[in-house]
């Protein structure tokens, strides 16, 4: 891959979400260096590097949860720059974490409940209980294949289980692109299959995926586009028989 096909775009894709020059230090460390990206609307994209290449802060930064020192963020042509993750959500973007963020004594309904509500966790219970939101949630549940589990505490599912209480909640705000942080991390083969056929479904029916991820086999037999970083920084992008082959790619993770 040349070094121009890793400058910025002009004008990104229609529909994309993409980023310029964007950066974050933390004290003396760059986290995100000058990271101009573009990813394909309408595809499962991966971002991947090795660890402290700065995969999560990105993320972070692209979904409001910290600011970003310089740089722009753009969503379907808007820029969301700095915005607060609730207005980031309403844009369209949804998202889950590296560990999983679940109220632990509430039940899996609860969770799915309170997901799409603004205001205090008892203002989410009391306005959820309206019929269409219960329906939706238990729909969502057994497409994950955890609605045997409702009335279940969440603390008391397996680590994989709660990953797919956390991706069934970010499917209730209905968002058109998911950011996903880590979803194999921690989890079992048997789920690991289940997750990744959850987002070849989702694609199929027009969701954009945005995936960071250290499992290679599923990210090279899932993707349609990856991103690789180091240090910080983009450093090669491309379908994944391109990117594996990449020397920048190579000498990043293997030192060659």
């Amino acid at each position: 891959m040349s070094d121009t096909e890793m400058q910025p775009r002009a004008e990104p894709l229609a529909g994309s979400l993409a980023t310029v020059g964007l950066s974050k230090s933390f004290g003396g460390v760059r986290a995100v260096d000058d990271a101009t990206v573009t990813f394909l609307p309408g595809k499962i994209n991966a971002v991947i590097g090795p660890n402290g290449s700065g995969k999560t802060t990105y993320f972070n930064c692209v979904t409001g949860m910290i600011k970003p020192d310089s740089g722009s963020v753009s969503y379907r042509g808007n820029d969301i720059t700095g915005r607060p993750p609730h207005r980031i959500a309403q844009a369209g973007i949804g998202r889950s974490f590296q560990l999983c963020r679940i109220f632990p004594r509430m039940t899996v309904l609860e969770n799915m409940l309170v997901s799409v509500r603004s205001g205090t966790v008892l203002g989410k219970l009391v306005s959820a209980r309206q019929r269409t939101d219960i329906d939706r949630a238990r729909e969502l549940l057994t497409r994950v294949g955890i609605d045997h589990l409702e009335h279940a505490e969440a603390r008391d599912l397996s680590y994989g289980q709660q990953k797919l209480l956390e991706l069934a909640g970010v499917l209730m705000a209905d968002p058109e692109t998911i950011m996903l942080d880590e979803p194999a991390g921690g989890v079992n083969p048997a789920l690991i299959d289940r997750i990744g056929g959850l987002v070849r479904t989702l694609n199929s029916e027009g969701k954009t995926f945005l995936i960071v991820e250290h499992n290679m086999d599923m990210i090279m037999s899932l993707s349609d586009h990856i991103v690789v970083f180091d240090r910080g920084s983009p450093i090669a992008a491309g379908a994944p028989e391109v990117v594996q082959d990449d020397p920048r790619v190579l000498e990043a993770y293997l030192g060659v």
